[in-house]
C-alpha cells in the first residue's frame, strides 16, 4: 500500500515537473521569437561592430574576447523591450499575419497584456544591465527612439522619420557595445574620438540612406497597416534605385575611408555592386528577402575595416 502511494505521488512530482519544464520551454520561446529576425539585422552586427572597433583601437583582443558574452547579452537585452513594444501594436500584428506570421503575437502564444507587461518588466532590466555593464547613455536613448518609433507612429507617419530612427538606432546599439567591449564609457571630446565619431556618423549615412532595403518584401503587411515605407511611398521601381545607388557609393567611400587596400576595396565594391544589382532586377518577395540579407552581410563587411585597417599598420 506504501508503496503504491509513493509510486503515485512520485508520478505527481514527474508530472508536474514535466509541465513546468514545458511551460517554461514554451515561454523561452516565445520571448526568443520576438527577437529572432533582428539576430542577422541588430544582435549579431551591432556585437560585431563594437567587438571588432574596440579590438582595432585597444589592440587588447584576449580582454575584448572575454567580454564578447556581455556585448551580445547588452544589445539582446535592449532589443528586446523595443521589438516587444514594436509587435504587440495592434497594427503590428496585422502586418506580421502576412509577414512574419510565426511571430509570438500572430501566432498567439501571448496576448497584447501579457506583452505589456513584459516589455514594462523588461526596460528597467536593461537599463540596470547597462548601468552595470556600460552603454548607458545609449540605452537611454534607445528608450527615446523605441517611443517615438512604437507609440508616437513615427515610422509609420514617413520614410523619412523611420529612416532616420533606424538610423539613430543603429549608431546606438553600434557605440553601445563598443562601451561594452571596451569595458569603459565612449569619449566624444578631443582628438581621439574624431575618428569614431566620423565612422558612427558614416554607419548612420548607410543605415539611413539604404536600410529601406528591408521594407522591399514587406510591402502587402505594411500597405494592410498604413505604413508609409519608401517603397510604398515612391514606388516600388524608384525605391530600388535609391538603394542600388548609395549602395555603390557606400561601397567606395567605406574602404577609401580606412585605406584598406585594393583587394579589400574591391571585395566590398564587388559585393555592393552585387546587391544593388540584385534589387534592381530581382524583385519578388523571395528575391528581396534574400537581398536584404546580403545587406546585412554587406554591413558586416563594412564593420571589418577598421580590424583590416589596423592590420596593415
Amino acid at each position: 500500500m506504501y508503496s503504491k502511494l509513493l509510486e503515485g505521488q512520485m508520478a505527481k512530482v514527474i508530472h508536474r515537473t514535466q509541465r513546468l519544464v514545458g511551460s517554461g520551454v514554451f515561454h523561452a520561446q516565445s520571448i526568443w521569437l520576438f527577437t529572432r529576425s533582428d539576430l542577422k539585422t541588430i544582435v549579431i552586427p551591432q556585437s560585431g561592430f563594437g567587438i571588432i572597433n574596440a579590438i582595432a583601437s585597444s589592440g587588447g583582443w584576449p580582454e575584448v574576447l572575454a567580454r564578447v558574452p556581455v556585448v551580445l547579452f547588452w544589445v539582446w537585452i535592449n532589443l528586446l523591450p523595443f521589438a516587444i513594444d514594436n509587435q504587440r501594436q495592434p497594427e503590428a500584428i496585422l502586418e506580421d499575419r502576412h509577414n512574419k506570421p510565426w511571430r509570438t503575437m500572430p501566432s498567439e502564444r501571448m496576448t497584447e497584456g501579457q506583452a505589456k507587461t513584459l516589455m514594462l518588466f523588461l526596460y528597467p532590466v536593461a537599463l540596470f544591465s547597462s548601468l552595470w555593464l556600460g552603454g548607458t547613455r545609449q540605452c537611454l536613448a534607445l528608450m527615446v527612439l523605441g517611443y517615438g518609433y512604437n507609440d508616437l507612429d513615427l515610422a509609420d507617419w514617413s520614410w523619412v522619420s523611420r529612416n532616420a530612427i533606424n538610423a539613430l538606432g543603429f549608431c546606438c546599439f553600434a557605440s553601445g557595445a563598443l562601451e561594452v567591449a571596451m569595458g569603459f564609457p565612449l569619449s566624444f571630446c578631443g582628438e581621439e574620438s574624431h575618428g569614431m565619431i566620423k565612422w558612427l556618423a558614416m554607419i548612420g549615412g548607410i543605415v539611413f540612406s539604404t536600410v529601406q532595403s528591408q521594407d522591399m518584401p514587406d510591402q502587402v503587411g505594411d500597405s494592410l497597416r498604413g505604413r508609409k515605407s519608401l517603397p510604398l511611398a515612391v514606388g516600388d521601381g524608384p525605391a530600388r534605385w535609391t538603394i542600388a545607388v548609395p549602395m555603390v557609393a557606400w561601397s567606395t567611400i567605406c574602404p577609401w575611408f580606412w585605406g584598406v587596400g585594393a583587394v579589400v576595396h574591391a571585395a566590398v565594391a564587388c559585393l555592393g555592386l552585387l546587391i544593388a544589382c540584385r534589387t534592381l532586377t530581382c524583385r519578388d518577395i523571395e528575391a528581396d528577402r534574400r537581398t536584404f540579407r546580403l545587406w546585412n552581410l554587406w554591413m558586416a563587411c563594412l564593420y571589418t575595416l577598421p580590424l583590416l585597417s589596423a592590420s596593415r599598420r
